[in-house]
């Protein structure tokens, strides 16, 4: 399959990536979405995968200025990264960023919070991160500061495995995370990102209400194979 210019949505963009990723089938994985729009995307992936989808939270951690250039980024178990550089020229204060931590960690919470009494899907709770194989997948790659936390994050809990997939990625993002995963899939690497959203056709806000029926969604198809296995394991004895 060819990878266009520019994918229609976060949908199409999860299709193709489902395709580059036909190979980790056999692993058995565990697909992690990053909230919100990555999830959108990895449920793409977790149902031509036939694998369990939940998300892996963590929050970019923006200039008071400019909050969506990321000086840093967060994780729900309080892992933290951060871009010095920017820092340093964007003279930020220890009590800026204490500040902004806070705010971001309470609305990460507020999430989790949200996603996890909605019961709507099977939590990652009742999986096993330790010794299974991850595949973390996003929308987009800019400074990669989100999914660095999340994949120290994850480091955290012994995964045999981590796989990023993403549907587009900074080259000198890519090229910095690369080394702390297992893998990396990506179907377009540029120098020129300028921003995720100008390589999507359409690329709406995702919301909690379109996080929670990706989450539901796959949580019914789960069930459904499941339920279909047993049958024919009934048939068969």
């Amino acid at each position: 399959m060819a990878v266009p210019y520019r994918y229609t949505n976060r949908q199409e963009a999860g299709q193709y990536l489902a395709r580059e990723l036909e190979s980790y089938h056999r692993m058995n994985p565990i697909v992690l979405g990053l909230p919100r729009g990555g999830v959108i995307v990895a449920a793409e992936v977790a149902r031509a995968l036939n694998a369990p989808l939940d998300i892996w939270a963590v929050r970019k951690l923006g200039l008071p200025q400019q909050p969506e250039l990321a000086f840093g980024a967060i994780s729900s178990d309080d892992v933290m990264v951060f871009d010095e550089s920017l820092i340093r020229s964007a003279r930020l204060s220890e009590t800026t960023i204490e500040a902004v931590a806070k705010r971001e960690f309470a609305e990460l919470n507020r999430r989790i919070n949200r996603y996890r009494t909605a019961q709507s899907f099977r939590s990652i709770s009742n999986y096993d991160i330790g010794g299974s194989n991850i595949i973390l997948v996003d929308d987009g790659l800019a400074t990669g500061l989100t999914a660095e936390a999340a994949i120290r994050s994850l480091r955290m809990h012994n995964p045999n495995t981590i796989i990023m997939a993403v549907p587009v990625a900074a080259e000198d993002s890519a090229n910095r995370i690369r080394p702390l995963l297992d893998g990396f899939v990506c179907p377009i690497t540029t120098r020129n990102l300028v921003a995720i959203g100008a390589w999507y056709s359409d690329f709406p806000q995702t919301s909690d209400e379109d996080v929670l029926a990706a989450l539901s969604d796959a949580s019914a198809t789960a069930r459904a194979e499941t339920s279909k296995a047993s049958r024919n394991q009934t048939r068969e004895a």
